[in-house]
């Protein structure tokens, strides 16, 4: 994975019940801006995020290495996964929950897991089935026949080759070159295993293929590159942050690099997150000694609601052995994870739609819950910008738990209640909010200790943050050249942030003719670098917002 620098920053039948929605007409915050035009999602990336989950699946040279990355080191003939069995892979996705497997079709030394004559570095050069198999062919046929999708991971990075991060030559030749045997590999998994569900390009990308994606993966999400239509969550740990907004600035999406940390409830473009992490965490692949690794059934399910609770997409990599096959060890516990997920969540006490500003849903009788799942009909953009959820005991309603985001899902626990109806309040939105799902469980055991915690996550042009309404933060190491830079402030939430007293330092002088706010922006700044050199600094305050972060690009 080539994704790091941080800065802190289920479901089963249930017959839907009648409920009572309230108009919205009398809320002014909502009439007031129900006017605004929201980012929405396209028809395939909805049907993605209904998926939910994923199983990542990493395998290469460097399983025979004990390495996370290939270093080239291990020779062809060593490599011969005798058990290899790609329907024990799927078997194990199925119990995890996954919907979809994601494969490791190539990573970053530049092993190919599929027949290429592209290169002689892959599978069909080792002895494994006397150099007639095809792993990814193998994996399309097990996923086909348990009903799963398939998506691949091609590393634009290729260490044999010579091609650095992104797929980046030293030369226009070797550049040249090197596009040709990617975008002929990328055709090649794209145009001979079936329709693809996602397609992972790790980190940047250099070489073109928007033509090729046109052409044979039109319906797949793209993670990360100029085509993206997903994006990372910013992090390796399993964690999304709070609250999660599907929708980035146009400006974000086009870097193709962009996280949770770029998310935008006002945003222009709908990229939906994806939160990655491995069961032997922090590791991806398999080796000798990271059994004890395994993560518990309590650290799976505090990602599990730190992740799908949050309205992201998880991504669970199950890294296979020298066998072939996905350890017995991995997954027991990934089975193990996927029963207690459809456990607490598999069936509802009592389920139904809503719209606009309050939703009451009756319960059959007093009942014992302790869950709420929501899920926002996000058609027409993500319009809520916070909930309160309340409960009726006795005739008497009293508060069960609140927050900011809803978007694909969101899990709420609250202390276990016998209660006669549940509503949900609406205190805020863009228009007029839509849940397809309000669904109330008795789970029976209490969310995860973290369950509400801040996650780290990264971002590619972030500098800081700030915390008690001040920031103070050194740009020297990002100003590579004289020219003019946009400063950004994210507020954490959906509250509108007044930054106040901006003040540029070089060398510690106020520079104040070489900053400006943007017109009719409330968080935007333009810097004007005359040359490099100087430690350059910025600080301020800012009014509304106790913390967020600070992003620093190149205008």
């Amino acid at each position: 994975m080539n994704r790091r620098r941080f800065i802190n920053s289920l479901i089963g039948a249930s017959a839907a019940l009648p409920i009572w929605p309230m108009p919205a007409a009398a809320h002014p915050r909502i009439a007031s801006a129900a006017n605004r035009k929201l980012a929405t999602p396209s028809a395939d990336q909805a049907a993605w995020q209904d998926l939910e989950v994923g199983m990542f699946v990493h395998f290469a040279p460097n399983t025979w290495q004990d390495k996370e990355y290939d270093d080239l080191s291990t020779p062809l003939s060593a490599i011969n996964p005798a058990q290899l069995d790609t329907d024990q892979w799927a078997e194990c996705a199925q119990g995890l929950g996954a919907k979809y497997i994601v494969a490791v079709a190539k990573h970053a030394g530049g092993f190919c897991m599929w027949h290429t004559e592209t290169t002689d570095y892959g599978i069909r050069n080792t002895p494994w089935r006397g150099g007639k198999g095809d792993v990814i062919a193998d994996l399309s046929r097990s996923c086909y026949k348990l009903g799963l999708r398939l998506g691949v991971y091609l590393s634009p990075q290729d260490r044999k080759f010579g091609a650095g991060t992104g797929g980046r030559c030293k030369t226009p030749e070797l550049q040249a070159t090197y596009n040709t045997i990617y975008r002929r590999q990328l055709t090649e998994l794209l145009s001979r295993y079936g329709e693809m569900v996602e397609v992972w390009f790790d980190g940047s990308l250099v070489t073109p293929l928007g033509d090729i994606l046109k052409k044979w993966a039109p319906h797949a999400m793209i993670f990360q590159g100029p085509f993206a239509t997903i994006r990372w969550v910013g992090n390796e740990d399993g964690f999304a942050p709070y609250p999660i907004w599907n929708a980035v600035a146009k400006s974000d999406a086009a870097t193709g690099i962009a996280t949770a940390l770029h998310g935008d409830p006002q945003g222009d473009v709908w990229l939906p997150l994806e939160t990655d992490v491995s069961i032997r965490r922090p590791d991806w692949f398999w080796n000798t000694h990271n059994e004890r690794k395994v993560l518990s059934l309590d650290q799976l399910l505090e990602i599990y609601y730190r992740s799908v609770g949050r309205g992201t997409q998880l991504l669970l990599n199950i890294p296979a052995d020298r066998r072939g096959l996905l350890p017995d060890a991995d997954c027991a516990r990934a089975r193990e994870f996927g029963d207690e997920v459809r456990r607490r969540f598999g069936r509802s006490v009592a389920q139904a739609r809503g719209w606009g500003e309050v939703t009451v849903l009756p319960l059959p009788s007093p009942t014992r819950v302790d869950h709420m799942i929501l899920e926002e009909d996000c058609s027409t953009g993500q319009r809520i910008r916070s909930y309160r959820l309340e409960g009726q005991a006795q005739g008497k309603w009293a508060a069960l738990g609140e927050g900011t985001s809803v978007g694909h899902k969101r899990i709420q626990p609250f202390n276990p209640g016998v209660f006669e109806a549940v509503r949900l309040i609406i205190p805020s939105s863009v228009g007029d909010p839509a849940i397809r799902r309000l669904a109330i469980f008795d789970a029976g055991s209490p969310p995860p200790r973290t369950w509400d915690a801040p996650a780290p996550v990264w971002a590619d042009d972030a500098v800081g943050e700030w915390k008690n309404h001040r920031f103070s933060v050194d740009l020297s190491k990002k100003i590579t050249a004289a020219g003019t830079y946009q400063l950004r402030f994210l507020p954490q939430g959906d509250d509108t942030a007044s930054i106040r007293n901006v003040e540029f330092l070089l060398d510690g002088i106020p520079q104040p003719h070489l900053v400006r706010r943007v017109p009719r922006s409330s968080n935007l700044f333009i810097l004007t670098l005359p040359g490099i050199g100087q430690k350059a600094e910025v600080k301020g305050q800012v009014r509304g917002v106790e913390q967020g972060a600070i992003l620093f690009r190149r205008y």
